[in-house]
């Protein structure tokens, strides 16, 4: 796990300090048995009352310093484990932010989300117990063979049968538990899709009244989750019994044979409660080892997730050319072919070329998947295509970083989303420093103004999840102003006026006609009267640009624009 690097250079130091004092508290609970010998061989078998009180209290200074290692142990471990789940959590959710969209669509939605929470907390979990009984665990053990066997050794020979047989127990465990705990995570991630999926479509679910459908797919993935957590658990349940039984019957044997010893005299009683204690020891460290590979079995299946995220490297490069741009707002597609499963899949676009002028509005018309999207979404890069080039500005994009490229553009999507808080803190997403006169100015232009203050609050009204307390086409409105007071070179509506009425629509494009003297415009539309205005129309049929041309020269030239003008005007074209 090449991730886990860097936080092992970060936090080794607290985690070694932890290790020290968890050392030294497993030292004192070691000593202990062996001054109790002394104390019955010798106190209580000669009756001496001073040699009792002066070991009995070396007992209990012992006792002391292993319960004040112990609580400094327990601080450490924990500041250490949370500051790493934290910073594991946000760095992974940063190498996510920095993805690249092709990245992003490998994972699953719900599985991302698993990863930084389910994931990151058993990872959290493994490290908060290594620095605590997880490493203790093997202290104890190996320090209670050392001791037992000091203590006497032919004891020592039940140790030497037990502790082999409870490790090939161990190794057996982990090796058959480990892809059960990776079926079980994947079982999650499918339970945290649904759920996710039933909350983004609960009004279509009730609308539909589906929700008896939706219950019985939910318990469909809930009982598969189950099953595969109880597989797991009842692996573990098989393992741990074994274990210890294998240790009771050592510590039988050793009370068996320390019983004979002691009859012929060859023992003392002492040696022999010590040797028991010693073995209960053990016992205690090999059940916390067996559960310390359960743990780590299941913290290595969501490291081997997280890494997968982490392994991920983000396919956009670009060469640092800080050349000036020289001619702001231009944007020229050549030959541009796309499609977003590789250069296996069938293209979304094929051999796309125009240009957009600078201050110049440009409509992009098309039935249904026909890649009018698709199209837009590779001007900011959320995709690389896979022959041709994009310019912007002059510049091959391939040759801008992603961050200064998408300065330049503001973005309107298809599927409005707002965030949760004020409705100036959503406008203000576009431009962090906004003033209010420039949100106002913003609102104005995008017909958002006058809705916004007649909520109660105005400006500071909160929106709800979503924005569902707004209706569609207020929503809309919100993310046009928002991409407005950005003020960029090019703007790009992705069919985000169709929720609004015509008359509403009508004021916007006279507003961004007065703004947009500067600024390059592209509107996809479904409606054909949403963008027969333009300066220049972009007609797209299978991802072929098909048409390309003001209303005029394309309602002469273009099938494909005279069937949308025919199908929506209901006129014949003359």
């Amino acid at each position: 796990m090449k991730f886990l690097n860097k936080y092992i250079k970060k936090y080794w130091l607290p985690f070694s300090v932890a290790v020290l004092f968890l050392t030294f508290e497993a030292i004192c609970d070691l000593l202990q048995p062996t001054i109790m010998s002394k104390i019955i061989d010798v106190g209580v078998a000669n009756r001496d009352l001073d040699y009792v009180f002066k070991y009995g209290g070396l007992m209990l200074l012992i006792t002391a310093g292993g319960a004040i290692a112990a609580s400094t142990r327990n601080i450490l471990s924990s500041i250490v484990s949370q500051n790493f789940g934290s910073e594991l959590r946000s760095d992974l959710f940063r190498k996510i932010q920095f993805l690249s969209f092709r990245s992003i669509d490998k994972f699953d939605r719900a599985s991302l989300v698993t990863r930084l929470t389910n994931d990151v907390t058993q990872v959290q979990v493994f490290v908060n117990g290594l620095m605590r009984i997880f490493v203790k665990a093997p202290l104890l053990c190996i320090g209670g063979l050392i001791m037992a066997t000091k203590l006497n050794v032919h004891l020592a020979v039940v140790l030497a049968v037990v502790v082999p047989l409870v490790a090939l127990t161990i190794i057996v465990n982990m090796k058959i538990s480990f892809p059960f705990f990776i079926k079980v995570q994947e079982a999650l991630d499918k339970v945290n899709g649904l759920m996710r999926e039933y909350l983004s479509g609960v009004r279509v679910v009730k609308a539909f009244n589906r929700f008896d459908f939706e219950v019985n797919k939910f318990n469909d993935a809930n009982a598969k989750f189950q099953d595969r957590s109880i597989s797991a658990i009842r692996i573990m349940s098989i393992f741990s019994p074994i274990i210890m039984l294998v240790v009771n019957l050592g510590i039988v044997a050793v009370l068996w044979i320390g019983g004979i010893r002691v009859d012929h005299g060859q023992l003392q009683a002492g040696t022999v409660i010590a040797f028991t204690n010693y073995m209960t020891q053990i016992l205690f460290s090999l059940m916390m080892i067996s559960m310390v590979f359960n743990m780590f079995v299941r913290a290595k299946a969501s490291a081997s997730r997280i890494g997968e995220v982490f392994a991920e490297n983000n396919e956009m490069t670009w060469k640092e050319n800080e050349t000036k741009a020289v001619t702001k707002g231009q944007i020229d597609f050549e030959q541009v072919t796309f499609s977003y499963n590789g250069t296996t899949g069938d293209p979304i676009l094929k051999n796309v070329t125009f240009t957009c002028l600078p201050g110049e509005t440009v409509g992009i018309i098309g039935s249904t998947g026909s890649g009018k999207s698709s199209l837009v979404s590779l001007i900011p890069r959320f995709y690389d295509v896979h022959s041709g080039r994009i310019k912007v500005d002059g510049r091959d994009i391939k040759e801008i970083q992603p961050s200064k490229l998408r300065e330049k553009i503001a973005i309107v999507p298809q599927k409005t989303t707002l965030f949760t808080g004020t409705v100036i803190e959503n406008i203000r997403w576009g431009k962090e420093d906004a003033s209010f006169e420039e949100i106002e100015k913003a609102a104005k232009m995008a017909q958002a103004h006058e809705f916004i203050l007649e909520t109660p609050e105005g400006y500071e009204t909160r929106l709800g999840q979503g924005g569902v307390n707004f209706s569609g086409g207020q929503k809309q409105r919100l993310s046009i102003a928002r991409a407005l007071v950005k003020q960029p070179e090019i703007l790009i509506l992705d069919d985000s006026t169709s929720a609004l009425d015509m008359v509403t629509e009508s004021k916007l494009k006279e507003s961004l006609k007065k703004y947009s003297t500067n600024l390059t415009c592209l509107l996809i539309a479904q409606r054909i009267t949403s963008i027969m205005d333009a300066d220049k129309i972009l007609v797209l049929d299978d991802g072929e640009i098909v048409g390309i041309g003001n209303h005029d020269e394309l309602i002469k030239h273009c099938k494909v624009y005279q069937e949308i003008y025919r199908s929506q005007i209901g006129k014949e074209v003359r």
